[in-house]
């Protein structure tokens, strides 16, 4: 890990002028990763206008699936920041601590329900082989019943590893004050 950054954050005064210049939702501007995009205002947009889409606005996937998704993804890529920021979001959903926790190891959780097991078993296929085989597309389909939930998966699990792998390379912080890693501060 280097030990500055790769690009330079924005103060938070100049990241809410670009998001409002840009028509980037004005509650991402102080977030350490959009006072990086902020600096390329089109790219800052598009990943808004994802982000958006997957959470918010014409979302189908159901958000504990999604969570459990991105959580993994966190937890497998070694993605601090998306792990830490996703455990706030996931908590303030309701799910449960140990939910998240045993994401690290869900092959041996006894708690996840068959379509935990999917999306989980899609998440792992696509980040260990870029795909999601025929089996499990399978066992997807059988707990997605629509056509647009089989999408949203595919292009979540997608975004979050490009933002994973965004986070990453440019060693984008945490925000002043967030302690990474809850609960227990264990890592990859």
């Amino acid at each position: 890990m280097t030990t500055q950054n790769r690009v330079e954050m924005l103060d938070l005064d100049e990241a809410a002028r670009r998001a409002e210049a840009a028509g980037v939702r004005a509650q991402l501007a102080p977030l350490s990763v959009f006072r990086v995009l902020l600096k390329h205002p089109g790219v800052a947009k598009a990943l808004d206008g994802t982000l958006s889409a997957l959470l918010f606005s014409g979302n189908t996937l159901d958000a504990r699936l999604r969570e459990l998704m991105i959580m993994r993804i966190g937890w497998a890529t070694g993605a601090v920041y998306e792990w830490t920021q996703h455990w706030r979001v996931a908590r303030q959903l309701g799910i449960p601590p140990d939910d998240l926790v045993a994401v690290r190891d869900w092959r041996h959780a006894p708690q996840f329900s068959e379509s935990d097991r999917a999306v989980l078993a899609a998440t792992d296929e696509t980040l260990e082989h870029g795909r999601i085989s025929d089996a499990t597309w399978a066992a997807c389909c059988r707990h997605l019943a629509t056509d647009a939930e089989r999408i949203e998966l595919v292009v979540a699990i997608g975004h979050w590893t490009l933002f994973s792998q965004l986070l990453k390379s440019l060693d984008i912080p945490l925000e002043a004050g967030v302690a990474p890693w809850p609960p227990d501060g264990r890592a990859p």
